[in-house]
């Protein structure tokens, strides 16, 4: 309860432009295509803040919110604040699944490596240091991933339902996939369930 409040006091600055999909930025891609509800996209080099944290899928979120959200609101060596972006990324850490492996059931991963996307005029030069040393600054590489977007509650249920989507939507058009699923949410816990913006990405091979 007393992390969701501080998610809460922490993104509360944010519930207009949470609430505006155009007002927040989000790295660049282009859309290489279609297949049934699955977007395939290719991403450019993007820069991120990331987090290593335990415990369960739910409360992975959470834990590391506070983290990262203290980074880019000043909790930096240079007091510099930036603006927030889109999506928070999540991804689990240890637990590789191969292209034939079912959806995760009742397998707890090492941990997960929780990541805010940083604003695009960041550069890995020029991003100011972390004070918190659990804090991280990495570039992802480009990528070409595949993405299933749906809405609704942040639960696992939905989650794995969609990722199971997205699997069988790979495997029926022969699209191998490499790594674990990657979990985006692009809204603040008080926005509506029905109004959210949630996607799970697989990187192709």
């Amino acid at each position: 309860m007393k992390n969701y409040l501080l998610i809460v006091l922490l993104t509360l600055p944010l519930l207009t432009l949470s609430m505006t999909a155009n007002a927040i930025e989000e790295p660049s891609y282009t859309i290489g295509g279609h297949f049934g509800d699955i977007e395939e996209r290719l991403y450019a080099p993007y820069l991120v803040a990331e987090v290593r944290v335990s415990g369960s899928q739910a409360a992975a979120g959470s834990e590391a919110f506070p983290i990262l959200a203290g980074y880019i609101f000043g909790r930096n060596k240079r007091n510099e604040k930036m603006p927030m972006t889109a999506p928070v990324t999540q991804v689990p850490e240890n637990k590789v699944l191969p292209m034939t492996a079912p959806v995760i059931q009742n397998v707890l991963p090492d941990g997960y490596l929780v990541q805010f996307v940083l604003p695009r005029a960041v550069t890995r030069d020029t991003a100011p240091v972390p004070l918190d040393s659990r804090v991280t600054i990495r570039e992802v590489a480009a990528r070409h991933v595949a993405v299933i977007r749906y809405s609704g509650f942040w639960t696992e249920s939905n989650y794995n339902a969609h990722l199971k989507l997205l699997q069988d939507g790979l495997k029926a058009a022969g699209r191998p996939w490499t790594g674990n699923p990657i979990y985006a949410r692009y809204n603040a816990p008080f926005v509506p369930w029905f109004m959210r913006r949630n996607e799970i990405w697989l990187v192709l091979a």
